[in-house]
């Protein structure tokens, strides 16, 4: 599969608030925490076209990744594949490319993935180790360098 990230441009916010919507809803209605509006509103709410890229696969819209830096790194945030895109790699290419820029600035990243979400495997595969959690969000961390010491 061929793919590219390309930043976000402000007119993107509507289809990512829709694969928000899309990807988070099973996670969120297990959790008893799924809501149409609220869904899409939080995103529309923290959208940073500035710090999103938008990832496109065999060219067409495929999710997207949020990189926002933090006073202790980078938090990573909504990182989203579309249905038709999961299962293929994609996402740990992703992920890969991002860490990759992290361990070259030598900076931590951190995020947050909603208990007993798939995603969770798909961090601590890449190094991602838990801080703290409560019975919604697990929040977690890794360390710059972690790649060459997994070996990825």
């Amino acid at each position: 599969m061929e793919w590219e990230l390309r930043s976000a441009e402000p007119a993107d916010v509507d289809a990512i608030a829709e694969l928000r919507a899309t990807v988070m809803r099973p996670d969120l209605e297990r959790l008893g925490r799924f809501d149409e509006h609220r869904v899409r509103r939080r995103l529309r709410d923290s959208f940073s076209p500035q710090h999103t890229s938008v990832i496109v696969a065999d060219g067409a819209f495929a999710g997207c990744v949020t990189v926002r830096p933090a006073e202790s790194g980078q938090w990573l945030e909504h990182f989203y594949l579309a249905p038709e895109a999961q299962g293929r790699g994609l996402g740990s290419a992703v992920l890969r490319t991002l860490l990759d820029r992290a361990d070259a600035d030598g900076v931590f990243v951190r995020l947050n993935v909603l208990q007993g979400s798939a995603a969770r495997r798909l961090y601590e595969r890449h190094g991602f180790t838990t801080e703290v959690q409560d019975p919604i969000d697990i929040y977690m961390v890794r360390r710059p360098g972690t790649a060459a010491a997994l070996g990825t």
